[in-house]
């Protein structure tokens, strides 16, 4: 996988992580079934992925943890959208928005581009 296939994946699961994050705080597990659902499963995030990922939102500080009970009254880290966050969302979903719209239009093109 080149460098910026990884880049691009990387950023599309901090987008979905804080997207996820927009309504109410939620612990990982909580935040990989969001995103499950919400891509009707064609996106599976497995933990080795998603924690880096949420340790890394959480030095850039866009998101904060504290310590909760779960559902079923285990001890788990809930993760919260900061206010860095939501901004960081709100643009990085402006930019992702614009980038497959373009996207989209290279690959729906039906004839090639005049020479």
């Amino acid at each position: 996988m080149g460098r910026s296939h990884a880049n691009l994946l990387r950023g599309a699961l901090e987008l979905l992580i804080l997207k996820s994050l927009s309504w109410e705080p939620r612990h990982g597990y909580g935040i990989a079934e969001w995103i499950e659902s919400a891509t009707d499963a064609r996106l599976l995030v497995e933990e080795g992925t998603l924690y880096p990922a949420l340790h890394r939102l959480e030095s850039k500080k866009w998101i904060r943890a504290d310590w909760g009970l779960s559902e079923n009254n285990r001890h788990a880290k809930f993760y919260e959208l900061t206010s860095r966050g939501r901004k960081q969302l709100d643009s990085e979903t402006a930019v992702w928005q614009e980038y497959s719209e373009a996207v989209t239009k290279a690959l729906t093109l039906e004839t090639s581009m005049p020479k």
